[in-house]
């Protein structure tokens, strides 16, 4: 963030340790989560977390959660590194995310925040695994009626190929 860290020191080594974090800034234990500058909180549990003030990273280990309500956004990894200065998360060990009932399933996730991007890799000789939950189409309306009357397309004629043989050309004998 262009304005710097605005966080102190916080290592919380007890189970179930919950820190907010508020677009670069850091909500210790006990604090409710603050509105980010994008309108939402995400919320790190995890039974270790360690903060460096230097470099604006912070890492949590062992069952890490994360919930990201404003963008619909939860997952599950072994570790998390927030990188507060460039707005992303690298998640690691048995990454699972969901959002709005989309799955993504890999080794390595990396979200970038002001992006709404995710980025995944898998482990060696594995593939990511993504579960996408389609929108069913609804039937296209013949263009001038109401979107109510739609009515299902005139049927097209069938294609009918011509397979009769070529003649060949007959060419005039050479004298």
């Amino acid at each position: 963030m262009a304005d710097g860290l605005r966080w102190g020191w916080l290592t919380a080594a007890a189970a179930g340790a919950l820190v907010a974090l508020t677009g670069g800034s850091l909500l210790s234990l006990g604090s409710a989560p603050a509105q980010a500058q994008d309108g939402g909180a995400i919320t790190l549990r995890s039974d270790i977390q360690e903060a460096n003030a230097a470099t604006g990273i912070i890492t949590a280990r062992g069952n890490v959660q994360i919930d990201y309500p404003s963008r619909s956004i939860q997952a599950t990894s072994a570790q998390a590194d927030y990188f507060s200065n460039e707005q992303r998360i690298v998640l690691s060990g048995n990454v699972v995310v969901t959002q709005q009932g989309n799955t993504l399933m890999a080794e390595v996730v990396t979200y970038l925040i002001e992006e709404d991007r995710f980025v995944a890799t898998p482990r060696p000789n594995d593939q990511v695994e993504a579960v996408y939950i389609l929108p069913e189409s609804e039937p296209s309306s013949v263009q001038g009626e109401a979107p109510g009357n739609s009515r299902p397309p005139a049927p097209r004629p069938p294609t009918v190929l011509d397979v009769s043989p070529i003649e060949p050309e007959t060419q005039p004998l050479a004298p």
